[in-house]
């Protein structure tokens, strides 16, 4: 699957967030080594610490599913003029299954930017 088209699967993600406290919409698309793909959305909550990141919805999914190898994820957001890096909590959540899982982000010029979870949590840890 191609970069553009696992950003393309974030961005139909958004639809589903539910972000009544920022306003702010997240989907993402996390692609499995083996080519399976799933989505996510945040999901906010009015007990902030009981919010999921859109990051962490799709990697749940996967994973409940038996998928533990990942290749890639996409994240999007609903504000266009700035990429939607993963907070600190999904770094380190992503990290778990890889350091070199690649992370994809759209910047405001509509590039497509990639990074590696490692460039990203360079000091990540596994126990």
């Amino acid at each position: 699957m191609k970069e553009l088209e696992l950003y393309e699967k974030a961005v139909e993600a958004m639809a589903y967030s539910y972000s009544p406290y920022s306003n702010y919409k997240i989907g993402a698309a996390v692609l499995t080594k083996s080519g399976e793909v799933f989505t996510g959305c945040n999901i906010e909550n009015s007990s902030y610490g009981a919010t999921i990141c859109g990051e962490r919805t799709a990697l749940v999914k996967a994973i409940s599913q038996g998928y533990k190898d990942f290749e890639a994820i996409a994240i999007a957001g609903s504000d266009e003029n700035i990429p939607s890096f993963p907070c600190g909590i999904c770094r380190q959540f992503i990290f778990e299954f890889g350091n070199d899982i690649k992370i994809i982000l759209m910047n405001k010029n509509k590039e497509l930017k990639t990074y590696t979870i490692t460039e990203l949590l360079p000091e990540g840890f596994r126990l």
